[in-house]
């Protein structure tokens, strides 16, 4: 299994322990590129050649991501089609 497969198979489980580490790593492999949204913790990850887009606030100081951001990362990568 893959590092791509691990890291999809454990953001579908939804661990409370999921990062922004973890997840800039697997969006970047679906050609996401981590771009600052505005002022303040803000992230948005652009799609390479759309304007597909996933926005949230990075988390801190732990770097934990809440349990709606999965929720959200994962319908957006069903929506188009990657999942």
């Amino acid at each position: 299994m893959s590092k791509k497969d691990k890291l999809i198979d454990r953001l579908l489980k939804k661990p409370k322990d999921f990062t922004f580490d973890e997840m800039e790593s697997l969006l970047s492999y679906f050609g996401y590129e981590l771009k600052q949204g505005g002022t303040g913790s803000g992230v948005k990850f652009i799609k390479d050649g759309s304007n597909e887009a996933i926005n949230f606030h990075k988390p801190h100081p732990s770097g934990i991501l809440k349990r709606y951001v999965l929720d959200q990362v994962i319908e957006k990568l069903r929506k188009d089609g990657s999942l």
